[in-house]
């Protein structure tokens, strides 16, 4: 039966391609529809902000409010609808069926698996917001008088929403469907064809197209945003540690080297290049992460992983579902819809790239794995620096919500001062956050290569050096135009008409696994 099965999807890779990937430029897989037309799109957004110039920053905040008040409730649904599919798929019967069929064999360890996998996903946010986000919510939020033992609550709960399961619903959902229609079904590697079972061949044609222009615009305006958060913050710590400017030309300047690196390691490929420096990234932000825990008031972290992972379960439905509807509006567009468009603009990056690592995982090793592991991580950093940032502000020095209002970026070197070699930890942190920034260019890069390479999963060392580099381009022009408004707008933005796939992908997922359990299992 499973060589039938392996016979059919041999077949299913000659036809659903393509046009089998004949149409190459220059001797390289690039697919003009896709290419050129995401290409375009992102070089006309780019030139308009620098036409734009100083009214750049005005008008990004108008286009964001206006997006966040009309259509939060939809980013909303999508986000719920998304985590709720894995949860339901995870106890289903189609969780025993094996990416690449029952014979097929994990690529990867299970601790090369989960740090490339961390790495890729929100590395680079957690250096940004770790100390920001529960600081910020400490001093406001919808819930509780600001400065209270509650609000201390309440900010670690809306800190674990943001970060928590849902996200990474929406990456294991579109991980999954690439993986299973690429591995288990012989297609390539293209966001298009998890819609196979409602389109059929119509997938080749215009409607194919536009699923793949925007899955290549979503996933480079999120990288650029990541990108973005990452060199405000490294060009904080140098400011602190050495004096060097906080400007605009300093963050090009440091958007150009580090992305150079990138370029660098996505050339090198996945094993030697990504997996080498997620495992770096990993060791050395977890060495950072072990420090403040140790050296920081670790009695209060350790009731707080337990008493904020209980308050987050037992709120998790209530605050899932809430829109403002009752209250003051205005927080939840600056803080959940913005994280929400965020992370559906990342979903057809960190869903490529964990599909594409994911060979031979069973769809319940696979939900477990991407759904658990990593959130489990996340409260506990979030924890160990936002309640040890609670703590220095409610019972020690204080300071730190005013560090996180003055400037964001540098509040973790203004966090870390207050614990010994102060110097040598600031340091460590901005390695780590270039070494995540570094992984999440060359992975962002490498996955719309493959998208527009018409799902090639080992597309030209060329093709992976222009995505690098527009990637880094970007991200400057983002920041010089519109700074973090300017961010934050393009990922909302992108991440809107994405959301509307994600919806469709749910039932076409759902219809992919039932014809499949039914021809080969039952």
């Amino acid at each position: 039966m499973m060589d039938d099965k392996q016979d059919l999807s041999s077949e299913l890779r000659k036809v659903h391609t393509w046009k089998n990937l004949d149409r190459k430029i220059f001797r390289y897989d690039i697919q003009p529809w896709f290419f050129f037309g995401g290409a375009g799109i992102i070089f006309l957004g780019v030139l308009s902000t620098l036409v734009a110039g100083e009214k750049a920053e005005a008008f990004f905040g108008l286009i964001q409010g206006w997006i966040s008040s009309m259509t939060g409730w939809f980013f909303i649904l999508v986000m719920n609808v998304a985590l709720v599919f894995c949860v339901v798929l995870l106890f289903s019967k189609y969780s025993r069926m094996r990416l690449g069929g029952e014979d097929a064999e994990p690529e990867f360890t299970m601790l090369g698996w989960f740090a490339m996998l961390f790495s890729a996903g929100m590395g680079i946010g957690l250096l940004f917001y770790g100390v920001a986000e529960p600081m910020f919510h400490y001093v406001a939020n919808p819930f509780s008088e600001p400065g209270t033992a509650e609000s201390a609550k309440k900010a670690m709960e809306l800190t674990f929403l943001h970060w928590g399961f849902h996200p990474w619903g929406i990456y294991a959902l579109v991980g999954l469907g690439l993986g299973f229609f690429g591995f288990s079904k012989g297609l390539f590697l293209s966001i298009r064809n998890i819609f196979y079972p409602l389109l059929g061949d119509r997938i080749y044609g215009t409607l194919g197209n536009v699923i793949d222009v925007l899955a290549t615009i979503a996933t480079l305006f999120g990288v650029a945003t990541s990108l973005g958060l990452g060199v405000q913050q490294i060009n904080a710590g140098l400011n602190h540690l050495f004096g060097l400017p906080q400007n605009m030309v300093i963050q090009a300047a440091l958007i150009a080297a580090i992305t150079a690196v990138a370029t660098w390691s996505v050339v090198r490929g996945l094993d030697s290049g990504i997996k080498l420096l997620s495992q770096i990234n990993m060791v050395v932000a977890g060495l950072l992460m072990v420090f403040v825990f140790i050296l920081g008031p670790t009695l209060f972290i350790c009731n707080g992983i337990l008493e904020n992972t209980g308050n987050y379960i037992q709120n998790l439905p209530s605050l899932s579902l809430w829109t403002e509807s009752f209250g003051e509006k205005g927080w939840q567009a600056a803080w959940t819809i913005f994280y929400w468009g965020w992370w559906i603009a990342w979903s057809p990056f960190v869903g490529m790239f964990i599909a594409r690592i994911s060979y031979g995982r069973t769809i319940r090793e696979y939900v477990l794995a991407v759904l658990i592991v990593p959130v489990a991580v996340t409260i506990v950093w979030m924890t160990v620096f936002g309640n040890s940032a609670i703590f220095v502000e409610h019972f020690g020095a204080g300071g730190m919500a005013r560090a996180v209002q003055d400037n964001i970026p540098v509040s973790l070197f203004v966090f870390l001062e207050n614990f010994p070699l102060s110097m040598v930890t600031s340091l460590t942190a901005v390695v780590v956050i270039v070494t995540f920034f570094v992984t999440s260019s060359d992975s962002g890069s490498m996955v719309i290569d493959i998208i527009t390479a018409g799902g090639n999963p080992d597309p030209p060392k060329p093709q992976r050096i222009f995505w690098a580099v527009l990637e880094g381009v970007v991200a400057a022009v983002l920041l010089v135009g519109g700074g973090l408004v300017a961010l934050q707008t393009a990922a909302i933005i992108t991440g809107l008409p994405f959301a509307i796939i994600i919806l469709v992908m749910c039932w076409s997922l759902y219809k992919g696994l039932r014809d499949d359990w039914e021809e080969y299992y039952e």
